[in-house]
């Protein structure tokens, strides 16, 4: 699509799902701040929960939150520091530690999470709306 080609429905549809995805960060940054997390703290949690067993190290979490290393680095420092993750050496490379939730930060992830589940539900229906007409 060139820029001549754009429509008027187009920037209409572009700016409807760029407002719908604000509206559910807003909604995620508003329940990590409740949660007592960042709205950066509340991803890094989600992605090394997410990750298969025994790959959540700093760099995959970098590569996820799309941070340079010694950013998230930071951000796993603090992590720790509040008690919500450990680290232990990887026993197939020494340079590398290997991220695991504390009991605490399942806990918190598992109540931040199904109140992300049941927004995703509620806003399915206008995002698959929205994408249909981006496909018009």
């Amino acid at each position: 699509m060139t820029e001549a080609s754009v429509t008027d429905a187009d920037y209409a549809v572009l700016a409807d799902f760029r407002h719908t995805l604000r509206l559910f960060m807003a909604f995620s940054e508003s329940r990590a701040a409740a949660a007592g997390l960042t709205a950066q703290q509340h991803q890094a949690l989600l992605a090394i929960r997410a990750a298969q067993p025994g790959t959540a190290t700093i760099g995959y979490v970098a590569e996820r939150l799309i941070l340079k290393p010694h950013s998230a680095t930071g951000l796993i420092n603090r992590l720790e520091a509040l008690g919500l993750l450990t680290r232990r050496p990887s026993v197939t490379d020494r340079r590398q530690s290997l991220l695991e939730l504390t009991v605490k930060a399942e806990t918190i992830l598992a109540d931040l999470s199904a109140t992300h589940r049941e927004e995703v539900r509620r806003l399915r229906p206008l995002l698959i709306t929205l994408l249909d007409r981006v496909g018009e």
